[in-house]
């Protein structure tokens, strides 16, 4: 006995029915390990990590207080033939503290990054937490390498244009304060904007922008990048600039490249 076409609708429908009901998930969006906690589980969790992150940074800060004759004597290398003159009572005492605190947040921040990536973790599917060994390393190897960029050749070029420029008519005798604001703020800029192909890649990873699209906006990144430069160089020579600026287009296109690499 053959059965009835309402029956084999009826049948059709129930499959049908079972599978929106219960969609095929890729392994790879699942929340591996998933556990439910409270509002204010989140919220202790997160002041329990902050409160590590601080204790880490303020430990790490007062050791290179302790050792901030041999920083600063590093910093003040690329200045070479310049005298500087400490223009108020404390003057190096409070670069000093500056000095620091910038080293400090430099030692502690990869105890800060574990004690991020610990909480956000939890919330992160299988998939994005294979981003996030690449994304890690990356963008502490650009950091550093944006540190060195900036050390070895923007700061020198940077100095030795505003030595040079003016150097028969004035002598060189700079404010200690005033050339580590300099310093420090170069090469901390630099190595935050060395982090452009990072933010590339998880944009592209996440489907947000696509490689095409990153490259059919290349006029407004050479505008930018120019614009970055000048932001970026605390001095007003187009050397440092150029060199800042064309640094940023050749890690946004490395960039594109990685994103056309992981297939987006």
């Amino acid at each position: 006995m053959t059965p009835s076409p309402n029956l084999e609708t009826t049948n059709d429908n129930n499959v049908d029915q079972e599978e929106f009901d219960n969609p095929v998930i890729d392994p790879l969006d699942e929340l591996p390990g998933e556990v439910e906690m409270s509002l204010f589980d989140h919220l202790e969790e997160l002041r329990q990590r902050i409160f590590y992150m601080l204790i880490a940074i303020v430990l790490a800060i007062i050791a290179c207080f302790i050792a901030v004759k041999p920083i600063v004597q590093i910093l003040q290398v690329p200045a070479q033939g310049v005298k500087f003159i400490q223009l108020a009572p404390g003057e190096y005492f409070f670069v000093s503290l500056k000095v620091a605190g910038y080293s400090g947040l430099v030692v502690a921040s990869p105890f800060v990054l574990y004690q991020i990536i610990q909480f956000v973790l939890p919330g992160l599917t299988r998939r994005e937490r294979r981003l996030l060994g690449p994304v890690v390393l990356g963008s502490s190897v650009l950091f550093a390498t944006g540190i060195i960029f900036a050390y070895t050749l923007l700061i020198p070029a940077a100095l030795k244009f505003l030595i040079s420029y003016g150097a028969d008519v004035v002598e060189q005798l700079w404010s200690l304060e005033k050339y580590f604001e300099f310093v420090l703020v170069l090469l901390f800029s630099t190595g935050l904007a060395f982090q452009i192909p990072i933010i590339q890649l998880l944009l592209g990873a996440l489907g947000i922008v696509s490689a095409e699209k990153m490259l059919s906006g290349w006029r407004y990144v050479i505008v930018g990048s120019v614009v970055l430069g000048a932001i970026i160089t605390p001095s007003t020579d187009p050397l440092t600039q150029g060199l800042l600026a064309g640094a940023v287009l050749a890690l946004y296109f490395t960039g594109i490249g990685l994103v056309k690499l992981i297939g987006k």
